[in-house]
């Protein structure tokens, strides 16, 4: 059972960042023409989050997915799928864990397990058991196929495609990671690509935006997408967090929250 006093403790650190941040931001006036999607090259970064990759493959953050900060990443989340500031704050800090570099990451780096990656991811094999950087087709069916009859995903089908990968890893991954940090970080990831493509009060999402995210790295322009004019904030991400949480009828696989400190491997 998820611990209600941790989720307390997560939401009050999102709600208290948001403090400063409630006035809704602008539509960004963004030029499509200088910001073509293109695929990486064979020296370039890419990390575990194919939103972020989808940034440095439109060039709003490095194409070569390196020297990555707190403002890079915050003001191009902000630009360009109205995140807003706080709802990103903890994880570009828990970022920087994972770098030896003091001030700067790489997409690349924060592939370290137990910082932010974790397992039972919707598009990434488990680190201990394949590779946990790049897309996954056999992975992604889980989500690619959910919610059938319906044109879009939401929070009810978010979680049950978590428990599903759940499932999948505790069966094939004995050395598994799955606490309480794991779930409220899987859930708050699966509430960020419900509302950035889709409505981040609704939770509703449409199939073909979600998996052109997931598939191709790619924002879908071509097919309809735009910004949400709606920010996205820590209040409407913790709702869809707790309702994924809920549907996903999660319970721990054992142990405690571990956060990785170091890229040598430091643990708390």
């Amino acid at each position: 059972m998820f611990s209600k006093s941790l989720l307390s403790f997560f939401g009050t650190i999102a709600l208290l960042s948001s403090v400063a941040n409630t006035a809704p931001s602008p539509v960004a006036d963004v030029d499509w023409d200088a910001h073509q999607w293109m695929a990486p090259g064979p020296d370039d970064f890419r990390s575990p989050c194919p939103g972020l990759n989808a940034l440095a493959n439109h060039g709003f953050l490095p194409r070569d997915g390196r020297g990555l900060n707190a403002s890079v990443v915050l003001d191009a989340a902000l630009t360009v799928y109205n995140v807003q500031p706080e709802v990103l704050s903890l994880a570009v800090k828990l970022a920087l864990l994972t770098s030896n570099d003091p001030s700067t990451f790489t997409l690349d780096d924060i592939k370290l397990h137990n910082t932010i990656e974790s397992d039972a991811s919707l598009s990434r094999e488990d680190f201990a058991i394949g590779d946990n950087v790049h897309f996954n087709e056999t992975i992604f069916s889980t989500l690619a196929n959910s919610n059938p009859g319906f044109g879009f995903y939401d929070t009810t089908s978010a979680g049950q495609v978590q428990q599903i990968r759940l499932a999948d890893s505790e069966a094939r991954n004995p050395n598994i990671t799955n606490t309480q940090k794991e779930i409220f970080f899987r859930s708050g990831a699966s509430a960020l690509y419900l509302g950035v493509m889709g409505d981040p009060e609704t939770g509703k999402a449409p199939k073909e935006f979600v998996q052109v995210l997931f598939r191709e790295e790619r924002l879908p322009i071509a097919e309809g997408w735009h910004r949400s004019e709606t920010p996205i904030n820590s209040a409407n991400q913790l709702s869809l967090t707790q309702l994924i949480i809920a549907a996903s009828n999660w319970t721990s696989s054992g142990g405690c929250p571990v956060f990785t400190l170091t890229p040598s491997g430091l643990h708390f």
